[in-house]
């Protein structure tokens, strides 16, 4: 039962871990990750271009945190945190890459409309199937621990 929450850490400290190599500067794998309309314009933001820095930081924190509150759960690091906050941490884990996975149906998730994008063929082959596994384990490690 254990396996849960570490596969979730694992995951979610490598995407945190290239989350905080974009905010520094690198740029490998950033565009191949940002959802573009056909023309290829980036649309997370209006001006169309990579995300801020400081925007990627509260995503990289973000999935640090995450990753932090499964280890916590199996007792691998001690954040003294009272059982019912980690338990709705991770209920809040699972539904936030649930809704991630469904999309906005738009640019992202399954049921999105743009679709030959390199990031819409990305997000459909791993993007969301991966989040669909994060909601997961998420959710067995807050009900089953």
């Amino acid at each position: 039962m254990n396996t849960f929450p570490i596969i979730n850490s694992l995951i979610l400290l490598a995407i945190s871990g290239l989350h905080f190599f974009w905010a520094f500067g690198g740029r490998w794998g950033a565009s191949a990750a940002i959802p573009t309309n056909q023309e290829g314009k980036m649309m997370l933001n209006s001006a169309g271009n990579f995300p801020s820095v400081f925007a990627t930081l509260v995503v990289a924190f973000g999935l640090l945190t995450m990753a932090l509150l499964h280890l916590e759960k199996v007792q691998i690091i001690q954040l003294s945190l009272p059982n019912w906050v980690a338990n709705l941490g991770l209920k809040m884990i699972a539904g936030i890459f649930l809704i991630r996975a469904i999309g906005e149906f738009r640019y992202v998730g399954f049921f999105k409309k743009i679709k030959g994008t390199t990031f819409a063929i990305l997000d459909t082959k791993y993007y969301s199937p991966l989040c669909i596994v994060l909601s997961f384990n998420a959710f067995m490690t807050a009900f089953y621990l």
